[in-house]
């Protein structure tokens, strides 16, 4: 399974949002190159950016920063937030983007995303955000009466390479993956699942191992790495060695302080 950090843009900087609310964002580092850096020292395979003032925008808002973030890094680098025509995702591919990830526009334009799979092969995502099992768009601000599992279905039938799960109500709270969730959408589709929302320690991330032969071969990173709650490097050690069955029950991120 793939740990991968999560770096969230707003005006520039790399923040933590509570919930999706931009109200309650805290600023990490004003140099998100800097942070991409430390990841990638720390033994990241990945990296998940996310234009936060893009989603609210409708169009990609952190160009300058995403662009500094591949020149580098070596990794690849998957970005979402705003993506909502072909120019918005063929600008980022086109900047050496691995990966774009699409939202809103699965929900309000499903045949964009079909031509995107057709013409970018497996560098189209969709992120299904959900609240109470309904799709969030637009930057979390609205919430659809689409059920993501459903979503997740028609997306795996258009050709999407993956879909990243994020329960909204987990997103920054520290609380744990929403694993119930996860399996239901893993059992409906065979394209791989990345979770996102909740991670708390590394007993969570060691969780969630239970998931991966049923499809879940990811899991997004973001405030708990900020905070220290889960160091890096020891979380893809130890999710790399699948020993989740080794570690006791009371094995949490007070151990990892």
């Amino acid at each position: 399974m793939e740990v991968i950090p999560a770096i969230d843009l707003l005006d520039g900087k790399c923040v933590r949002l509570y919930q999706g609310d931009y109200m309650r964002s805290q600023v990490f580092n004003e140099n998100p190159v800097e942070v991409a850096r430390q990841w990638v020292e720390q033994g990241a395979t990945r990296l998940h950016v996310v234009d936060l003032d893009g989603a609210k925008q409708g169009k990609p808002a952190n160009l300058k920063a995403i662009e500094a973030i591949v020149k580098a890094v070596s990794l690849p680098v998957q970005v979402g937030g705003g993506l909502r025509d072909r120019d918005s995702a063929s600008q980022l591919l086109a900047l050496g983007v691995d990966r774009v990830i699409l939202g809103t526009v699965a929900v309000e334009n499903p045949q964009l995303v079909a031509q995107l799979c057709g013409e970018f092969p497996q560098r189209i995502v969709v992120g299904i955000d959900a609240r109470n099992g309904k799709v969030a768009t637009r930057g979390w601000l609205e919430t659809s009466e689409v059920d993501a599992t459903e979503l997740a279905r028609r997306m795996a039938q258009q050709g999407v390479a993956a879909i990243i799960y994020t329960d909204i109500h987990r997103d920054g709270t520290l609380t744990g993956p929403n694993k119930v969730a996860l399996r239901e959408l893993a059992e409906v589709v065979d394209i791989p699942i990345i979770a996102s929302g909740g991670i708390s320690s590394l007993t969570d991330l060691l969780s969630l191992l239970s998931l991966e032969p049923a499809g879940v071969t990811g899991v997004i990173v973001g405030r708990a790495l900020y905070t220290g709650d889960v160091k890096l490097s020891e979380a893809v050690r130890a999710v790399g060695s699948g020993r989740w069955q080794d570690i006791p029950p009371d094995f949490g991120s007070s151990t990892l302080a």
